[in-house]
C-alpha cells in the first residue's frame, strides 16, 4: 500500500492492494489497510474515506466484501457512518483505568484537550433517592447537574451528578474544570467511592448531545463517592460513547 492519499480535500482515496493468492480473506486485508493508513495518521481523525460503491470498482471488489472490511473498523471504533457525511474516520478512542480519578483529569493526562458544557444547573429540593444516596439531614437542598465532556472538540460523555448544596462548585468552575478538582479546591477529598458499569443505546437526547445515531451502543457508570470524613460527595449516572471509550480493569488472583 502507498501511503500518501490521492486527494488532500473531500474523501480521501488510498492506494491499497489485495492480494487474491493469500489465505487471509480479502475483507480483512481491506480493513488492514485502513487501519494501517488511520494508525500511521495518513488518515487523519475527521477525514473521509471514498464510498463503497468507488472502492468496490477501483479495487474489483464486491461490495458485500468492501462493506465487511469497512464493518469491521466501525466495530473496532476506528471509523463511524454518519448519514449525509459519509463514513469518517473517528478520534482516538479514550482508554480509562477504572479508578477514583476525574474524567477530566484523566484526558488532560492522556494529553486530549477537555472541555465542559454544563447544560442544566439546579438548584431545589431532593428527590427521595437524592435524599437516601446523599444521606441528606432535613431541609438541605442540592445542585442537580449536567454536563457534556469534550475530547479535542468531539463530545465523549453526558455527566449526570446530584451533589450537596453546601459544597456544590459554581456553573463556571464546572465549566472550567472537572468537579473533582473543584472539591479539591474547596478542601473536600474523595477517598472512597462504589461504582457500577454497563450498557445502553443513545435515546433522542442522549443521540443529539453525543452526535450519534439513535440506538448507538454506550457505556454506563454509576458512581456513589465518599469523602475522608465518612461523608457522600455526590452521585452520578454518566454515559459514554462506546465508539470513543472504554474502561480497563487490572484483576488480580486473590
Amino acid at each position: 500500500m502507498d501511503d500518501e492519499p490521492r486527494s488532500a480535500s473531500g474523501p480521501l482515496t488510498l492506494d491499497l492492494a489485495v492480494d487474491r493468492t493469500s489465505q487471509t480473506p480479502l475483507y480483512l486485508q481491506l480493513a488492514g489497510g485502513i487501519e494501517e493508513a488511520i494508525r500511521s495518521g495518513t488518515l487523519p481523525p475527521g477525514s473521509r474515506l471514498e464510498n463503497e460503491l468507488a472502492l468496490s470498482k477501483r479495487l474489483k471488489l464486491s461490495r458485500p466484501t468492501v462493506r465487511q472490511g469497512i464493518q469491521e473498523l466501525v466495530d473496532k471504533g476506528m471509523l463511524v457512518r454518519k448519514r449525509g457525511v459519509g463514513t469518517q474516520v473517528v478520534q482516538a478512542p479514550v482508554n480509562r483505568q477504572v479508578a477514583l480519578t476525574s474524567l477530566y483529569d484523566d484526558l488532560r493526562t492522556a494529553g486530549k484537550a477537555p472541555r465542559t458544557e454544563v447544560v442544566e444547573y439546579r438548584v431545589g429540593r431532593p428527590s427521595p433517592q437524592a435524599v437516601d444516596r446523599l444521606q441528606l439531614p432535613a431541609g438541605e437542598q442540592v445542585l442537580d447537574l449536567i454536563r457534556v465532556r469534550y475530547a479535542d472538540g468531539e463530545p465523549l460523555a453526558v455527566l449526570r451528578n446530584t451533589i450537596p448544596e453546601r459544597i456544590a462548585p459554581s456553573r463556571e468552575a464546572l465549566a472550567a474544570s472537572g468537579l473533582y478538582a473543584c472539591l479539591r479546591d474547596a478542601g473536600i477529598t474523595t477517598v472512597l467511592a462504589h461504582e457500577r458499569i454497563g450498557a445502553t443505546v443513545a435515546d433522542e437526547e442522549l443521540a443529539e448531545l453525543l452526535d450519534e445515531e439513535v440506538g448507538a451502543p454506550l457505556l454506563t457508570m454509576e458512581r456513589k463517592s465518599f469523602a475522608n470524613d465518612g461523608t457522600v460527595v455526590e452521585f452520578g449516572d454518566h454515559v459514554y460513547r462506546a465508539s470513543r471509550y472504554s474502561f480497563e480493569v487490572t484483576l488480580v488472583d486473590s
